[in-house]
This record gives structure tokens, sequence and C-alpha cells, in this order.
């Protein structure tokens, strides 16, 4: 039987932590998230009452129908969101200026289904797109700030290291985009906040941890979290730039990516229970 609880940590009145999972289909949960016998139809239901969002990566691959949007909130709960990777064929391109048909068409293709389900949109950069400041600007501009009269959330995950740089945080800053924070240790990872929300990816799950995370990782974690929501900013992860001054209470939106997949249902619980 599905539980019916919401399990996402509300910090303060409109400011909240939420933990989740990139995706909801993979054999391996079969074994150790999901109940024995669950019939798959049933598995984002499952998922999406034990953890608090879920970031889609299949929208990175190809929009989906309206239909399809809509099926996804139907079986969610009130309170639950969805973060969705922009597709690629938007973001894996050299001049991210000419991608305005490709987000049009993503924004307006049924996005608006989800209804409050709909949180942040991630638009992840290819590796080799490296920072240029007037086509990221051009970038920023072609995201609309509103989707039938509900704002929306953009995120941008750099992969390139000239990222990391102050003129790239003032121009995200100035449109008020979130700069992912990828704690990997492949790609570029800085935890500037340059928007009013937090996106973080965590990848460093362990095969051999049935936490995914050591407890002592987790509790570090949940700490970041509470400084992020309450509007400050975490001392112990990498910078550009100095931490601005604490500003107001933010959401937080966490998920556990990649590395040992097969654990990141559990680490993502684990550190709902810290919140």
């Amino acid at each position: 039987m599905v539980d019916p609880s919401l399990p996402h940590a509300r910090v303060a009145a409109r400011a909240e932590v939420r933990v989740g999972i990139g995706g909801w289909t993979y054999a391996a949960w079969r074994d150790n998230f999901y109940p024995a016998g669950l019939a798959q139809r049933r598995e984002l239901e499952y998922a999406s009452r034990h953890v608090s969002t879920i970031e889609v990566n299949g929208t990175y691959y190809g929009a989906q129908k309206p239909s399809t949007y809509a099926k996804w909130r139907s079986e969610t709960p009130d309170g639950f969101v969805f973060s969705l990777k922009a597709p690629r064929y938007g973001t894996d391109r050299r001049v991210l200026a000419d991608a305005g048909k490709v987000v049009d068409a993503f924004v307006h293709g049924g996005l608006a289904e989800l209804g409050d389900r709909l949180g942040p949109i991630n638009w992840q950069l290819s590796p080799d797109k490296a920072f240029e400041r007037d086509d990221v600007a051009a970038f920023f501009d072609l995201l609309p700030k509103e989707l039938d009269g509900l704002p929306l959330r953009h995120a941008l995950e750099v992969r390139h290291a000239s990222f990391a740089c102050d003129g790239y945080l003032a121009l995200a800053r100035a449109h008020r985009v979130a700069t992912v924070f990828a704690d990997s240790p492949t790609h570029p990872s800085f935890a500037d906040v340059t928007g009013d929300f937090v996106y973080a990816r965590l990848m460093r799950s362990e095969a051999a941890r049935a936490t995914g995370y050591a407890p002592p990782a987790l509790d570090a974690w949940a700490e970041r979290a509470r400084a992020w929501v309450a509007g400050g900013e975490p001392a112990d992860l990498p910078r550009v730039a100095a931490a601005s001054p604490a500003a107001g209470t933010r959401d937080v939106f966490i998920y556990f990516i990649g590395a040992a997949k097969e654990r990141n249902p559990a680490a993502a619980m684990a550190l709902l229970s810290r919140l």
C-alpha cells in the first residue's frame, strides 16, 4: 500500500527544502526501494510519496506530450514538485542565442499541464560550451518568466570551467537564474548563489553504503540545506566569490543523481529524515 504522507521539509512559511532523485524508472530500485510486487505503472505514485521532488531526465532527450505531463500530475500528491531537464537540442549548441524556437516549443508544449507540480527547469550546457557573456545573456533573455500566470524558475547547469568567474555570476544574478551546484569530481563545482532558489545535484553516492552517503556526510548536507533555506550560504563549499550577506528565505532543491544510482532513493530519504 502506498504511504499517503508526503516527506518534504517545511523550514519556513514560504520556503522549503525538497530532496529527491533522478527519474523513477530504474530496475535496481525494484530490489531495494520499491516494494516487491509493486506494478511498474505505480512507481511514480510510490516514489512521489517517499521523496518530495524528482528531476526528470527524459525531457532532456525530448519533450513529452501534454497528456503525459497531465498523467504525472494526477499520480503525484499535493505539494510534490518535478524539475525538468530541458531538451538537449536547445542547449547542446555553439550559439545559445539561436535556441529561441526550442525554448518556446518546450515551455509552451504542455508544461502547463503540470500546474503547481512544475518546479525548476534545468538548462544543462554541454562540456565544450565556454562562457561567452553576450551569448549567455541573449539566452537568458529567451527564458520565459511565467507560464499561465505561474512564475517559472530557471537553473543553468554549466559544464565548462570558464563559467567560474565574476562576470558569469553577475550576469546570472541580474537575470535571477540559479546556477546548479554540482557536487561532482568531474564537473565545475561552485556554490555561489545566483537565483532566488538553490538547485544542487549530489553525485557521490557509494554502492557499499546502504544510504549512499556516510551519516556524517548526510549530517553536513542537512546543515547546508538549513543554511540555504534560511537565506545564507554554507561556508564549507567551493565558491568563486565571497558569500553575499544573508537574504530572505529561499526554496532549496537537492537531488541525488548518478554515481551509485541504486543507493540514491535511500540517500534522499535519509537526508529528508534529518530535516
